[in-house]
């Protein structure tokens, strides 16, 4: 079965090595082009906030690419933002009316597999005003993104070191990325051969996803022989789900975080080294890149 055509379900080990790994902005360098030019401007269009457009576009890439909430999932980034944007002073005395979404928040907290598809079912079921707006805005976001983001290759050493796991390791994509565009950007890089599972928001978590695939330590796959690869701190929680190992790609040193890993992390991986002092480094250097706190609240 093709990772165009694979589900959770249909997962099987072929290797004694398992390697998650996350697309935008860890494989690609998709994550500006997609946020600057195709999220945000749906976020201010669809809420409402073109009168403090300048503010809600610091907030919407504080959100997703600048914090600790890097590469949530869209429902709730939409949430976080407008969270964040109803509590900035300059965006009030612009008076902008910032909405709630009270509804898109209830569906949120009781729906793990947070993708368009599990959306049209609530809308079909409730036929609520708020989540349709929501629907509107993720359609828009879509759109613009296959139009937008076109041409974009791994970032350099990518390609290597998925050459280097061939035959070695089971390989699938974890994302919070539509499977659609997941599945015609692998395409079109021509890389999806290398992986035997593309798994996006439709799937459910990052977390449920190594969980459905790797499963907990000893029962896969054994202790340490378990990595994932990813550039935000929701990879590395996922990681610590099923107790796997973690590989950061950090934000805004891509190159060098791949080249390290072709050149001694996989080495270290497949030779169960990685584990221990490496690792510490690697999460000490990975929680420094990214804040939690906007820098407006700094200032203020």
């Amino acid at each position: 079965m093709s990772a165009t055509e694979a589900r959770l379900e249909d997962f099987s080990t072929s290797k004694d090595f398992f390697i998650g790994i996350d697309s935008d902005g860890c494989v690609f360098d998709s994550m500006e082009i997609k946020h600057k030019e195709c999220f945000c401007p749906a976020f201010i269009n669809h809420y409402g906030l073109q009168a403090a457009a300048k503010y809600a576009r610091e907030v919407w890439e504080f959100v997703n690419l600048y914090s600790t909430t890097r590469g949530a999932n869209r429902f709730k980034a939409v949430l976080r933002s407008l969270e964040l944007c109803a509590s900035r002073a300059d965006i009030a005395a612009r008076k902008v009316n910032v909405p709630r979404l009270a509804s898109l928040t209830n569906w949120v907290d009781r729906e793990s597999k947070l993708g368009n598809p599990q959306l049209a079912d609530e809308i079909n079921r409730t036929a609520n005003d708020e989540l349709q707006r929501v629907m509107a805005w993720s359609l828009d976001v879509n759109t613009s993104v296959e139009k937008i983001v076109r041409d974009v290759p791994p970032f350099p050493g990518v390609v290597s070191c998925l050459e280097k796991m061939r035959g070695k390791a089971d390989v699938i994509v974890v994302s919070q990325t539509p499977a659609e565009a997941l599945v015609r950007e692998w395409a079109d890089q021509q890389i999806d051969g290398f992986v035997s599972l593309i798994a996006g928001q439709e799937l459910g978590t990052k977390s449920e996803h190594l969980a459905a695939t790797a499963g907990q330590p000893g029962t896969r796959y054994k202790k340490d022989r378990v990595l994932m690869i990813g550039d935000a701190p929701g990879d590395l929680k996922a990681a610590q789900s099923v107790g796997a190992l973690f590989l950061p790609i950090l934000p805004g040193d891509e190159e060098r975080s791949w080249a390290r890993f072709e050149s001694e992390g996989l080495d270290r991986f497949f030779g169960e080294t990685f584990a221990g002092e490496y690792q510490t480094m690697l999460l000490e250097e990975f929680s420094s890149v990214l804040p939690e706190h906007p820098p407006w609240e700094q200032i203020a």
